[in-house]
């Protein structure tokens, strides 16, 4: 068929746990194929099989305590290249014909940064050609190249990136199917009156993924606002209509929180009796930016003798290094201890109807307290307010928020 002849292309991504096990890889390409003989133009956005990448990482430790980045990358890439050789061939085996390509076959660039690459380009030339030959094109999530021909890594979850893009560059939609059916209120598996969202928009997704919802990758959801593509949410396992991410104009906003999210995987590094004076910020956490460590909750004590404390958040991932570069530029100004905490977890809740309703932060503090959950740390913003409490009290604090603001189900 005539390039031109084909409908808008859909993208499909399946993640890790979709694809754990041979009957799972022949479940999506059955999907997949169903697809196709419907008449839709299918390009599939493979992860890694299960727990493939954090297997690779341990055999690679094992022999490296400390090893390049770049190393880093060629190994993991191969994990979603795995799995897109596997359902290409489960698709042939269907009678369809399938191709599977690399991140960089399917003309994906990206900035050299390795482990957290940004895509810069997309060449889908390759890509449309096969898809006017009647091919399923299933492209290995996750990767891409760099300008110096290295092979290059997105970040945690970043097929979900991979896939938008894609869909993107393609004029298509997207898809993004995992072991949940769609956006929930909170995480069900902590909160069992969670609902599912039937739509949420982008600016509140984004928040939410950032703060712990693990449905969709955050990158990915502020690729689709750029670029104007609407990701649906659903499950590889039932069938539903998941949740649409779309522009806010086209959600309701009935009440003033959308949802609530428990993100583990942050600590607390304290920096003690920092001096007080202007530039002290600018330069610790510079160095910071420049290690390309993201800072969240910032708290500077009340200045004493001319000296204060600085504590902030990061993910469980930089903790170490984030410690040793601030006790290099504490150490450099004649400031005192440096300290890690790692017995943290924030809870916070997001809705863009925040803006117009007061007494939000009020209800989430009086919450808690009921619940008896100390605060260590709040940080606001013009859609969420995030507290940082302590690890084994994160998911009662979730549940508390949840049922302030009647987010349940009925």
């Amino acid at each position: 068929m005539g390039e031109e002849s084909l409908r808008s292309p859909v993208v499909l991504k399946f993640g890790g746990s979709s694809l754990a096990t041979p009957d799972r890889v022949r479940l999506v390409a059955g999907r997949i194929a169903e697809r196709h003989r419907q008449g839709d133009a299918v390009v599939a956005v493979v992860s890694a099989q299960g727990d493939t990448t954090d297997e690779l990482l341990e055999r690679l430790h094992e022999l490296a305590p400390d090893p390049p980045a770049r190393e880093v990358d060629m190994l993991l890439a191969t994990g979603e290249q795995q799995s897109a050789a596997l359902v290409a061939a489960a698709l042939s085996a269907l009678g369809v014909q399938a191709v599977s390509l690399t991140g960089w076959q399917a003309g994906i660039a990206t900035d050299p940064s390795h482990r957290r690459a940004r895509i810069h380009g997309i060449a889908p030339q390759r890509i449309r050609r096969l898809l006017a030959s009647g091919h399923v094109v299933v492209v290995a999530g996750f990767q891409g190249l760099s300008d110096a021909g290295d092979v290059t890594t997105l970040g945690r979850g970043g097929s979900d990136l991979t896939a938008v893009a894609l869909a993107a560059s393609l004029g298509g939609t997207c898809e993004i199917y995992s072991d949940v059916d769609g956006v929930y209120t909170a995480d069900p598996r902590i909160v069992p009156d969670a609902r599912r969202l039937p739509a949420i928009g982008y600016d509140e997704m984004m928040e939410l993924a950032a703060l712990g919802a693990q449905v969709l990758q955050g990158r990915a959801v502020e690729y689709a606002w750029q670029h104007d593509v609407e990701v649906h949410a659903r499950s590889t396992f039932a069938e539903g209509p998941g949740t649409s991410v779309r522009h806010a104009q086209a959600t309701e906003r009935v009440q003033p929180v959308t949802g609530a999210a428990l993100d583990r995987s942050v600590a607390r590094v304290l920096c003690e009796r920092v001096p007080d004076r202007p530039g002290i910020a600018a330069q610790l956490f510079g160095a910071l930016a420049k290690a390309a460590i993201n800072v969240d909750v910032i708290v500077q004590s009340p200045s004493h003798e001319g000296r204060t404390d600085i504590a902030f958040t990061v993910a469980d991932d930089d903790a170490v290094a984030a410690e040793e570069i601030a006790h290099a530029a504490v150490e450099g100004i004649g400031g005192g201890h440096v300290s890690r905490d790692a017995d943290v977890a924030k809870v916070s809740l997001v809705g863009a109807g925040m803006l117009s309703r007061p007494g939000v932060a009020s209800r989430a503090f009086q919450a808690l307290a009921g619940a008896g959950i100390n605060i260590i740390a709040i940080t606001t913003s013009e859609i969420k307010i995030s507290c940082l409490v302590r690890r084994e009290e994160a998911e009662a604090g979730l549940r508390a928020l949840h049922k302030a603001f009647g987010l349940g189900g009925d």
